[in-house]
């Protein structure tokens, strides 16, 4: 059995899956101790399954320990040292506005005060040193290190990406002055060039190390007391590592959660035959969305969380601050907002009946008829009716409308923002929304599809089966994986077939060796750019490419890009990224288990009243599992085990092979 547990803003979802099964649990996250949530979410789910933790052989784990403490600005005691002369480095930045016309809006401060940066006495240069580090100076560094008393020591020195002699003697020496302390080298956290966003991601990686390697430490005790597998953990990237490499990395772990629900939705997706997917997650405190084609995620040489660069591979997936539990408020001008503070998991929306007064979508969800009053939203938590509309009635009063008249206000505020963030990954990029399915999960993502979808003008939904606890499916199906990159800046009579295959191959044996398995499939990608370009774009290639065909594989994605290509210009080859991946057992031809027997008597929709477009209709209530086949038409409701999904007028549905839900609109948009 393969199990897979997602820590989320409010709940913790765990999935058991294998043998034939398909079995879920949700727990309140537990946010002053994440693991204790994990735990009880684990618990849950075997108990649900009728299994014991013997028979689990894998755990994958999808966390927001490092995401939270870059957001809330939490970090250990951290000292940065540099090249003489470059300790500023992350402060100075690009010399770019945070906000090109809010001359009041600032970057967020680095991480390490001008107090815990050091410089070290050494220059290198592309071609090797030119100022030598000596050993002694070296140690006398490490001992100033010391006597400052960090907890965690980001070492980036200029060009160490291709000369790495001198972080590695760093590290010797601070090792033997700092024993307790974590060092980060950034030519073993990022590898590539640009020292601006490698030494933000190395500091980034030595300031949440500390933190995310007691939590992971503590998970791994509390796993193996209750006989289960070490945890592997979800990078940024898709693809999961071994605890200890994660403990070790924070930097790498950042989108940890949301990366799970994308290989969750990519796997969706396939299984349902959609080509071309937008993935609307939304839970209780976020929304991520992305895009699939082909059923793979797109993917991004470099990211920002909270307004620091990563330079490391990540899945392209964009937040937003809407989800079920953002707080609705009226600002000061009067108008309704929604988000991006959230309720979270304590003490949640005001109908959770935890002391929550301030009102939420969720709140509006339920008060409009959508949620159930009558059944309760996980194992440990009933709705109250009467709470949430309390909660909204006081926002009403505050605006002056009526209560119900707030609520629908609250929804489709949540809504616009949330349109909003799809058009930033299709239509700010060229994509056409209209020709993709959307993939609507988390707890709260089904309920608001269809609205959306008919604002982004699309005419095919898909509610995925566990819809609700698809970003924890998403981590048993991911493979393992370990990236490798260099900046090798070849161009001219440098870029030859050889001198490409040998890097590639450098870089496929360090890949390999980390992920310990000689075997592992090997993928690569080429960052390109015309010569004078101050940027590069990223193209998928074999392992063994000609010149010839990178300049096409590059050319061809400039014109997508910018329109044109420039047949006269000399190209260069400016960073090399490989991937090691192996596959998860479930993800070779695995389907999704049928989640009724063919049998099973058909269900019986009851009747619910229901707002929807600020009318009264009656809603029919489809709940629990569905049979395949079953056919649903709007006005709908379908309380599936995980979320809701709503079927307004005018759209149809059809239960899937694998019991997710396939809605079209009835008329195309």
């Amino acid at each position: 059995m393969l199990l897979g547990v997602d820590v989320g803003g409010t709940f913790t979802d765990a999935v058991l899956f294998g043998d034939g099964l398909l079995v879920t649990a949700k727990s309140p996250t537990t946010p002053e101790d994440q693991s204790r949530g994990v735990m009880a979410a684990v618990t849950a789910v075997l108990d649900r399954a009728g299994r014991g933790a013997a028979d689990v052989t894998v755990f994958a784990h999808g966390m927001t320990v490092a995401t939270n403490a870059l957001l809330e600005g939490r970090s250990a005691r951290t000292a940065l040292i540099a090249t003489a002369g470059f300790a500023d480095v992350v402060e100075l930045g690009r010399q770019a506005r945070a906000d090109l016309y809010r001359l009041c809006a600032a970057h967020p401060a680095p991480l390490v005060p001008p107090a815990l940066r050091f410089e070290a006495p050494e220059r290198m240069t592309p071609d090797g040193p030119l100022r030598p580090l000596a050993r002694d100076d070296a140690a006398a560094l490490a001992r100033r290190v010391a006597a400052a008393e960090p907890e965690a020591v980001a070492v980036t020195l200029l060009h160490a990406y291709r000369h790495p002699e001198h972080e590695l003697a760093l590290r010797e020496a601070l090792v033997a002055a700092l024993p307790q302390a974590h060092v980060s080298l950034s030519h073993e956290v990022v590898g590539t060039f640009r020292e601006y966003e490698r030494a933000a991601t190395t500091e980034i990686d030595a300031a949440l190390s500390p933190l995310v390697g007691r939590y992971l430490r503590r998970l791994a005790e509390r796993a193996a007391a209750a006989g289960l597998p070490e945890p592997a953990i979800m990078q940024s990237n898709g693809g999961l590592i071994d605890l200890g490499a994660a403990a070790g990395h924070a930097a790498w772990t950042v989108l940890s959660g949301p990366a799970g629900g994308a290989e969750g939705a990519a796997f969706a997706a396939a299984d349902a035959r959609v080509e071309r997917a937008l993935c609307f997650d939304m839970g209780g405190t976020s929304c991520d969305v992305c895009v699939v084609h082909d059923g793979a995620v797109a993917e991004s040489a470099a990211g920002r969380i909270a307004g620091r660069p990563i330079a490391l591979p990540t899945l392209d997936v964009h937040t937003v601050g809407a989800g079920g539990g953002s707080i609705a408020w009226r600002d000061a001008g009067g108008a309704l907002r929604v988000g991006p503070q959230s309720a979270g998991a304590q003490p949640g929306p005001a109908c959770y009946g935890r002391g929550g007064e301030l009102p939420t979508v969720t709140d509006a969800n339920l008060l409009l008829g959508y949620l159930p009053p009558d059944a309760p939203l996980s194992e440990t938590v009933a709705l109250d009716l009467g709470a949430a509309r309390a909660a909204v009635t006081r926002l009403a009063e505050e605006l002056g409308i009526a209560p119900l008249a707030c609520a629908e206000g609250i929804v489709r505020v949540a809504n616009a923002e949330m349109t909003r963030a799809l058009r930033v990954v299709t239509v700010e990029r060229g994509i056409d929304p209209r020709d993709h399915a959307l993939v609507a999960f988390g707890g709260a993502g089904p309920l608001h599809a269809a609205a959306i979808a008919d604002e982004l003008g699309i005419d095919r939904v898909l509610a995925p089966r566990a819809s609700g606890v698809l970003a924890a499916f998403g981590l048993v199906v991911a493979p393992r994986r370990r990236d490798a990159q260099r900046s090798v800046l070849r161009s001219g009579e440098a870029l030859t077939a050889e001198a490409v295959a040998a890097d590639v191959a450098a870089l496929a044996r360090q890949a390999r060796a980390a992920l310990g398995e000689a075997d592992a499939e090997i993928a690569a990608s080429y960052a390109l750019r015309y010569r004078g370009q101050a940027f590069e774009l990223t193209v998928d290639g074999p392992p063994q490419p000609t010149p010839a065909a990178l300049r096409e594989a590059f050319e061809q994605a400039h014109e997508r890009r910018y329109g044109y290509r420039d047949a006269a210009q000399q190209i260069e080859l400016v960073t090399v990224r490989v991937r090691a991946l192996v596959a998860s057992p479930a993800a070779d031809g695995a389907r999704l288990p049928r989640p009724l027997p063919d049998d099973a008597a058909p269900p019986v929709p009851g009747r619910r009243e229901a707002r929807l477009d600020g009318e009264q209709v009656a809603l029919d209530v489809w709940r629990g599992a569905l049979p395949p086949g079953l056919e649903l038409r709007g006005p709908a409701v379908c309380e599936l085990p995980e979320s809701t999904l709503l079927v307004p007028a005018g759209w149809r549905g059809v239960v899937l092979e694998s019991g997710g839900v396939e809605l079209t609109r009835e008329v195309a948009a």
